[in-house]
């Protein structure tokens, strides 16, 4: 391990850095968070770092159900906080709650501006959807199902009229370059260039991680192919502090057919009545939950789960309810269904719990900022408190944009306006791949691996025995960068899975089946990275770490 990705010491608190900068802004990620970043930091110049041509490789783009705001008549941002702590299972920040709840009509009205054309009915009202555990119809949509879609459509075209946004495409993060405990710039390489490329190294004062979430790390997600949570891994290297990552979000209705990523039926389904029923036409969570399909995800989730490992099937039901309505409804899930031999109309539609959405990840503040100065994180990338142990339907998008919005202030105060040229580095990389075979045959194991043994139930014996076939795929990865990266990030899920023993939200702990009266963060670093990469949860220390009201506390000292 170089010095460049050693940690970088004791981790006080959020940095505050002291004096202004100038230089270069780099965005890592172009999905809504990172696009919605870069323009509200214009007339700022922004170097957007896109894995893929904009729009194709961003999980933002496959959102189906909308942004939560509180918009419509009779509803109060209070509401929406309230709901979103509830749903969070005691670890939501009340503070975090409230102040993106408070700013979201607000940015609602911004993405008007950059031409979202949301639904509205006759009068000029939003046409809102109730989604599972949500108190009212309130989440914004756009042509039923396209939300997301429409979304990074405006905002794409938005970005590249913008004269202070340089887009570098087909350019995937790998690590992060760090001199004297501060990030200075982000190690990348080529999507379409030659397997043995050496990296390409873009400096930056200021570096956002805007990378999304890791559904790609289990064997069925909704994700797409770069949702692998490798800025996890690297930003854990680096110093920065991870929190909550053992809470991963399986959504109960992805569509049970073949495919890799899965596709995903729409919580609005269930919002306009649909039903989930097993193989005998039962409702089986009539029995579970006095709001049945619109339970929160984690009982709904489990309930499926139950349900097809009982042999009994899921599926979900929309034949009454929504039926001759469905197409143009909901045009873009008829659509996946009708590529798969369904005919949502008539029949019913059979599914499975997907890995969704990340609760955890890079801790930050509400300004975005991590524990390493000149890191900035925003969206599933990051963890603000926002969703506790079990994410509100539909607030991922809103966090994206509210946190994004004052990761944007918060640069701008301390940047000056640099045009500088997209300038790459090279680099020699340390280690090399393995062979592509094998390295399919590794990615495979470790999917696999993660969806039997952390996924929607977990308990110690298959913790441990995950842990220890990570540390087998790491023998065999040797200097692969990706394997390494995304093996790390799996450790951390998985130790934290490990440490929590109890079940609340999306963690469910077969031996642990009660929830601690005793709520509490996991954080997590590493130590020893020359050996080992050894992670340590310091929230567990008897003079440990906690995190409250967005902000990242120790007994010892703290900053910013």
């Amino acid at each position: 391990m170089t010095q460049s990705s050693r940690h970088a010491g004791p981790v006080a608190g959020f940095k505050d850095p002291s004096c202004e900068l100038s230089g270069r802004i780099v965005i890592v990620g172009a999905g809504l968070a990172g696009l919605f970043t870069a323009l509200r930091l214009a007339p700022r110049p922004v170097v957007l770092i896109a894995a893929a041509p904009l729009g194709q490789g961003a999980s933002s783009a496959w959102a189906q159900g909308g942004i939560a705001a509180a918009v419509g008549e009779g509803d109060t941002p209070e509401a929406h906080a309230a709901d979103t702590v509830l749903a969070g299972s005691g670890l939501v920040d009340k503070e975090v709650a409230r102040i993106i709840t408070e700013a979201a009509p607000q940015r609602i009205r911004e993405l008007l501006s950059y031409g979202v054309p949301f639904d509205r009915d006759l009068a000029g009202h939003f046409v809102l959807s109730r989604e599972a555990a949500h108190s009212a119809k309130r989440v914004v949509r756009v042509s039923g199902d396209r939300a997301g879609a429409a979304i990074m459509q405006a905002l794409i075209a938005s970005a590249r009229t913008t004269p202070s946004i340089e887009i570098l495409e087909n350019y995937e993060a790998k690590d992060l370059e760090i001199r004297d405990g501060r990030v200075t710039g982000v190690r990348l390489l080529r999507n379409d260039g030659p397997d043995h490329a050496d990296y390409e190294v873009i400096s930056g004062t200021a570096v956002v991680i805007a990378t999304g979430g890791v559904g790609k790390l289990y064997a069925i997600t909704t994700n797409p192919a770069y949702s692998r949570g490798e800025a996890l891994a690297f930003a854990a290297r680096a110093g920065a502090v991870i929190a909550d990552p053992e809470f991963v979000q399986f959504h109960p209705t992805a569509i049970d057919v073949p495919g890799d990523p899965a596709p995903l039926a729409t919580e609005a389904l269930r919002g306009e009545g649909a039903t989930l029923v097993n193989r005998a036409g039962e409702r089986f969570l009539k029995a579970l939950h006095p709001d049945a399909e619109l339970a929160p995800r984690d009982l709904v989730a489990r309930a499926v789960f139950s349900e097809i490992a009982a042999g009994r099937g899921a599926y979900l039901d929309c034949r009454k309810t929504i039926g001759l309505r469905f197409p143009d409804a909901f045009p873009g899930v008829y659509q996946k269904c009708r590529e798969a031999g369904l005919d949502p109309v008539n029949d019913l539609i059979p599914i499975a719990p997907a890995a969704h959405y990340h609760m955890g990840g890079i801790a930050t503040d509400m300004n975005g900022r991590t524990t390493v100065e000149g890191l900035w994180a925003v969206g599933e990338a990051a963890c603000t408190g926002l969703h506790g142990a079990n994410r509100l339907a539909s607030n991922s998008l809103l966090e994206a944009i509210v946190v994004g919005g004052n990761v944007a202030e918060d640069i701008a105060k301390i940047t000056t306006p640099t045009k500088l040229p997209i300038k790459l580095t090279s680099l020699m990389r340390e280690g090399s791949n393995v062979e592509p075979t094998l390295r399919t045959a590794l990615i495979k194991r470790l999917r696999r691996t993660m969806s039997g043994e952390v996924g929607v139930v977990r308990e110690q014996s298959g913790l441990n025995h995950a842990l220890r076939v990570l540390r087998e795929v790491e023998d065999q990865a040797g200097g692969d960068i990706t394997l390494a990266n995304i093996v790390l990030t799996s450790r951390l899920i998985t130790t934290a899975a490990l440490n929590r023993e109890e079940s609340r939200g999306a963690h469910m702990r077969s031996d642990f089946p009660d929830t601690s009266p005793m709520a509490r963060h996991s954080l997590l670093r590493l130590t020893d990275l020359d050996k080992t990469a050894t992670i340590t949860d310091i929230s567990r220390q008897p003079d440990g770490a906690t995190l409250t009201n967005g902000r990242l506390h120790q007994s010892c000292q703290m900053s910013g």
